[in-house]
């Protein structure tokens, strides 16, 4: 037998090496940055896996071929990453401060922004990239900063796409800490960021939060029905948490649930990298259109987080906007720490909270809108 077929580093081409860089740039950001290890570790290690030569991980029988087969083809491991982070969200910030829910839906005009791109440069216009309507809809939930919602449109779609689309949304959300703040930066003044919010916020009852999940079912199920699988288990898990009877099934939710769909999901996602399929034109520019996504979006919730500022005698924080995108809780932590950094006495991380919340209900309501319309569309 020859030695290249049984010698991986004699097989080894420069794109798998330019995929196992990539795998170890996102590991030492996870463990030497702490830029979001429970995510960018998993999905780097995928990544060094699938792109090893003659390690057979991604053939027909291979481990990672048959994570993302059970758990992304059948959307089966978003649905349960929702139930986990459905019984983590504590939705009171929001339901104190009901306004925060224009600014989750105002971050949403990323998934709208670069939905448009990605058909105008594809078949809707200057045919640059072989980008159909459903694979524009798909690279625009990137903007929606929801992995699990990310993974669901574009497996539901069937968009030849979806590994970049998939892998874009996930390695953006890690890096949102150092994506956002200079947008948030240079899109408010010093005396903005400086402003300090009332902590003061109207008292939810435990009645209401148990009813909060239950309705919003029934209510975004109504409106846009192919959300249903999504909101479902979202809400399912935060009824879990807010429910009081079951907090064995709410912990296993938040904890043993959640941490192994993350590996088992990390590990498919960075598995899906695999050179001879990532490393093309279309791929480069859904990453680029992803970077874009989460700029717009960002850019729009603050930019409204102003008009706000402004229609409230300028008792609200603009800064808050950024955490209309849904990358939850990371989006409230950036809030929160550039916040502080502009004011020491300047704590934002309930507001933002609501915020971030409301995004996480506005994305999923843009996933099922979008899966919705396409038919009408395409």
């Amino acid at each position: 037998m020859p030695d290249h077929e049984f010698l991986g580093v004699l097989a080894l081409t420069w794109q798998a090496a330019v995929m196992l860089g990539l795998g170890g740039l996102l590991i030492y950001l996870g463990i030497a940055k702490t830029v979001e290890p429970v995510l960018l570790v998993p999905i780097g290690t995928g990544i060094m896996l699938a792109n090893i030569p003659l390690g057979g991980l991604t053939e027909a029988d291979g481990f990672l071929a048959v994570l993302r087969r059970v758990g992304i083809d059948t959307e089966l491991f978003p649905l349960l990453i929702f139930i986990g982070v459905g019984a983590m969200i504590d939705f009171g910030s929001l339901l104190e401060r009901p306004y925060t829910v224009f600014l989750g839906a105002a971050a949403q005009f990323g998934i709208f922004g670069t939905f448009f791109m990605a058909y105008f440069l594809g078949d809707g216009g200057l045919r640059l990239f072989d980008f159909t309507f459903k694979d524009a809809v798909s690279i625009g939930i990137i903007g929606s900063a929801d992995g699990p919602t990310s993974i669901y449109v574009a497996t539901v779609l069937g968009t030849k796409y979806a590994a970049a689309i998939i892998v874009a949304a996930y390695s953006y959300m890690a890096l949102v800490p150092i994506i956002q703040p200079p947008i948030m930066r240079a899109l408010t003044t010093p005396a903005e960021r400086r402003l300090v919010m009332s902590a003061r916020a109207r008292r939810v009852s435990k009645r209401t939060r148990i009813l909060f999940p239950i309705v919003t079912i029934l209510v975004v199920g109504l409106i846009a029905p192919k959300a249903t699988p999504l909101i479902g288990t979202l809400m399912f898990g935060n009824l879990l948490r807010e429910s009081g009877v079951v907090e064995r099934l709410s912990q296993a939710a938040q904890n043993e649930l959640a941490n192994i769909v993350t590996i088992l999901l990390g590990l498919a996602v960075g598995g899906m990298m695999v050179a001879a399929d990532f490393l093309r034109a279309e791929t480069i520019m859904i990453y680029v259109m992803g970077v874009v996504a989460f700029a717009v979006g960002t850019a729009a919730g603050v930019l409204f987080g102003k008009v706000m500022y402004v229609a409230s005698g300028r008792t609200i924080n603009p800064l808050i906007g950024a955490a209309g995108i849904s990358a939850f809780p990371m989006c409230a932590r950036v809030v929160q720490k550039v916040g502080l950094e502009a004011n020491p006495h300047n704590h934002l991380i309930m507001h933002a909270a609501g915020a971030n919340t409301a995004g996480q209900i506005a994305s999923v309501v843009a996933g099922g809108a979008a899966l919705a319309l396409v038919p009408f569309f395409s």
